[in-house]
């Protein structure tokens, strides 16, 4: 047997020849070694979303398919504009423990909910992840740029408690809690210490919002005495905007209040090519939703939709992020490098990114660079 074996393994931890027009810098090793049963799929709560969403979402369900990822979808009909998230969603999420997302037009007042909040809150998705990186081969304004945003997704100002306390006078409360903050912190340096990386830094107010933003510098600074091999510093978020578009090379891993959060987030994205081009991901203990990175600005965008010219590219970067949550690193590896290649070569653009593709002429050209 092992003589039979041999070949096999010798070809396994053999580099295969680089990939044409790719160079030496493309060869793969092998890397993950599959587990039994590694290879069920898995299935996915798909909420395809309003405007451009069933566009983007459905870019993600062709590739998938075309590289037989091993997952399969439950799809679900859900608008911003309905009072609230169907319960058939939420069971479906909690039992799949992972949602794919496309972007929920929340209306602009009126005191109707946001359903990416009703979300969040029933599943507990205390944690927003967005990677702002330079994209290769996408022109942009600064180099180097690689940041992770980590922001608190429960409470803050987004904790929706507000009312009328007389006409003409709204009351908003903005609640911050140690539990929030210190499980926030923990989840920052957590990653930073899984990912190699060498610094967080914490953005606050708390030069003006004393208790409030104190008491989430308190908790960071707690946590961040139990990794001393981490750098820790703190910014406050005026200095941090100016900051981030000045020198953004500076910054590493932000971990932030819910508002902040929200606004560093899309500053960050804006310096590397948009929230065209932005993973994200919100995560619990026990559940997760993916989705493009940054707000989408262009969920309502009827010109894109009617012309189908939306751009799929962070929410296929999304699913990388997601392929590697349900334990699938060589089909999120397989993914993202296609998506890269296609970016990079720059044949194949949708109008945000300075081409003229159609959100299907993009699918297909990353099915066609699918190692």
């Amino acid at each position: 047997m092992a003589r039979r074996s041999a070949p096999l393994l010798r070809r396994l931890v053999s580099s295969p020849p680089p990939l044409p027009g790719h160079g030496a810098a493309a060869r793969r090793t092998v890397t993950y070694m599959p587990r039994p049963g590694d290879g069920t799929p898995r299935p996915v709560t798909l909420i395809p979303g309003d405007g451009i969403g069933p566009l983007v979402t459905g870019s993600v369900q062709q590739v998938m398919d075309a590289m037989h990822a091993p997952v399969y979808f439950e799809t679900y009909d859900v608008h911003g504009d309905m009072p609230s998230v169907p319960p058939a969603v939420i069971d479906s999420i909690r039992r799949n423990k992972v949602c794919l997302k496309g972007g929920l037009a929340t209306p602009v007042g009126g005191g109707v909910s946001s359903l990416n909040m009703q979300l969040r809150k029933e599943l507990d998705l205390y944690a927003s992840l967005v990677n702002c990186a330079n994209v290769p081969g996408l022109p942009t304004r600064h180099k180097n740029v690689d940041i992770v945003v980590i922001r608190e997704n429960t409470e803050g100002e987004y904790s929706g408690l507000e009312h009328e306390v007389v006409p003409g006078v709204v009351e908003s409360l903005k609640v911050i809690t140690k539990f929030c903050s210190e499980r926030i912190a923990k989840y920052a340096f957590e990653y930073a210490y899984l990912n190699y990386r060498k610094k967080v830094t914490a953005v606050h107010k708390a030069n003006i919002m004393k208790l409030a933003d104190g008491l989430f510098l308190e908790s960071c600074r707690e946590v961040a005495s139990k990794y001393p091999g981490i750098e820790y510093n703190e910014i406050i978020v005026d200095n941090c905007c100016m900051q981030l578009v000045s020198k953004p090379e500076q910054f590493d891993v932000m971990v932030t209040p819910n508002l902040y959060g929200n606004l560093v987030a899309n500053t960050a994205a804006g310096l590397v090519g948009g929230t065209g081009v932005m993973p994200g991901g919100n995560v619990g203990q026990d559940h997760a939703i993916f989705e493009q990175g940054a707000s989408a600005g262009n969920v309502g965008n009827d010109n894109l939709v009617e012309q189908k010219k939306a751009n799929p590219v962070a929410l296929l970067l999304s699913s990388a992020m997601m392929l590697r949550h349900l334990q699938f690193p060589s089909f999120a590896d397989r993914l993202e490098t296609a998506v890269k290649r296609v970016v990079a070569e720059g044949k194949y653009r949708t109008k945000d990114l300075g081409g003229t593709s159609t959100t299907q002429e993009v699918t297909d050209a990353v099915i066609a660079n699918l190692d």
